[in-house]
Order: structure tokens, then C-alpha cells, then sequence
């Protein structure tokens, strides 16, 4: 008997969760958190998007997570997803890592397709996620999408892929390179 799209969502989830917290740097991991999103085929709301409860934070020097892999387990992260499967329904799966200009640079020297946009300059009325991650998404999904934070808001990266597996991918190259790199 096959398995169902959610419990294949999940398994492959959680494998990405294991690769993380085998091969991430902890510093990747932002002071809100971190999640990891993977979203069934023709998505449509948040419970459609599976993602770490609690999500993923830094114990003790290592990549921790806080509870289980279950669907509706993040908001943030699921609408960022869903707002690209919009303009590609392909890429369904995204995560979020901590914010440094040489963090950016380090995902440009390894030449993902980056876009910033500006929370000052998000209209009234709407959500975060949903207007800034369309607003780098008109010309295609690119691999990361940040912003520089706000007044309460912590700047953030977000990587998107088709499936946690290259999302997670992306996310060790990283950690790899900033092994190596000094941070002020």
C-alpha cells in the first residue's frame, strides 16, 4: 500500500531535521527560532504545510528541536511557502536562518539567487510574509529571500527549495563556508 502525500511530507521532513541537526552550524539558527516547512502538492492554508512544533532552536551549542513534525506547526514559514508556491508550485518547502550581511555574502558567493525586500516599505494592511515574499517572487522563486528587520522584528533569511532535502542542502553549504569566517 503506498503511503499518503502527508505522512511522505512528513518522513521526508523529519529526515531533513536529522540532516540539520547532524551538519548545521548552530549559529545559523536565528534568536526567534528556526523552521523548516515542506507543504503537500496544491497547498492552499497553513494546515497544508508541516513544520517543526515549537521549531528549532540553539541548547547547549547544538541544533535542537523543540517538539515534533506535524502540519500546522508554523504559521510564518508556511505562508512564506505558500506565497511562492503562488508564483511556483514547485517549490514547497522553505526555512529560516539568521541574518548577517556576511551570511549574505556567503549565499552570494555560492551564487543562489538572492532578493531583499524592505518591511518600511510593506503596505498597510497586509502580511509580512505574503507581500515580501511576492514581492521578490515576480520574476520566479528565488533561493533566498531576506529582509533587514524592523522596529521589533528580527532581520531574517529565508531559503526556499522544492523539497527540505535541497533546503537543508543549501543551509550545510552555508554552514560549511561560515566554519571559516570570523564574525564581529
Amino acid at each position: 500500500m503506498a503511503k499518503s502525500e502527508h505522512a511522505v511530507v512528513l518522513q521526508q521532513l523529519e529526515q531533513a531535521v536529522a540532516s540539520l541537526g547532524d551538519y548545521m552550524d548552530p549559529f545559523l539558527i536565528p534568536e526567534v527560532g528556526m523552521n523548516l516547512v515542506f507543504a503537500v502538492a496544491k497547498a492552499k492554508e497553513v494546515q497544508d504545510v508541516a513544520g517543526i512544533a515549537g521549531r528549532i532552536v540553539r541548547l547547549k551549542g547544538k541544533v535542537h528541536p523543540v517538539g515534533p513534525v506535524e502540519f500546522g506547526a508554523s504559521d510564518h514559514m508556511a505562508r512564506a511557502v505558500l506565497t511562492a508556491m503562488q508564483f511556483d508550485p514547485t517549490i514547497r518547502s522553505a526555512a529560516n536562518i539568521r541574518f548577517s550581511d556576511t551570511i549574505v555574502g556567503i549565499l552570494d558567493e555560492l551564487l543562489f539567487d538572492i532578493c531583499e525586500f524592505d518591511r518600511a516599505r510593506e503596505p498597510p494592511g497586509i502580511k509580512t510574509m505574503d507581500w515580501g515574499v511576492a514581492t521578490c517572487c515576480k520574476e520566479g522563486v528565488p533561493d533566498v529571500i531576506y529582509d533587514r528587520g524592523a522596529r521589533g522584528k528580527e532581520a531574517m533569511i529565508r531559503v526556499f527549495g522544492e523539497d527540505p532535502a535541497i533546503v537543508t542542502q543549501k543551509i550545510i553549504k552555508v554552514s560549511v563556508r561560515i566554519k571559516d569566517t570570523h564574525f564581529d
